[in-house]
């Protein structure tokens, strides 16, 4: 599963880890992603999304129809 939000779009973000010596090595930010299940009423069925927290709250709060509308917007298959 990569580490990228279907509705927020948030992807992991890259850096480096600094040791007590100040040694500096790369190392990834990764998103808390999550994947949910949700009933689609219009269509009948259920869907599964990958989302950031972020995201699981945004679709709290506008519902699910209109984040899939966003999702769909913006070019992806659900």
């Amino acid at each position: 599963m990569s580490a990228h939000c279907q509705l927020t779009g948030r992807a992991p973000g890259f850096g480096n880890s600094v040791s007590h010596s100040h040694r500096r090595t790369p190392r990834r930010f990764d998103p808390n992603i999550q994947r949910k299940r949700y009933w689609l009423p219009s269509e009948g069925r259920h869907i599964r999304l990958t989302l950031s927290a972020r995201g699981v709250k945004t679709v709290d709060t506008i519902g699910i129809e209109a984040a899939v509308a966003r999702i769909r917007a913006r070019g992806e298959k659900v």
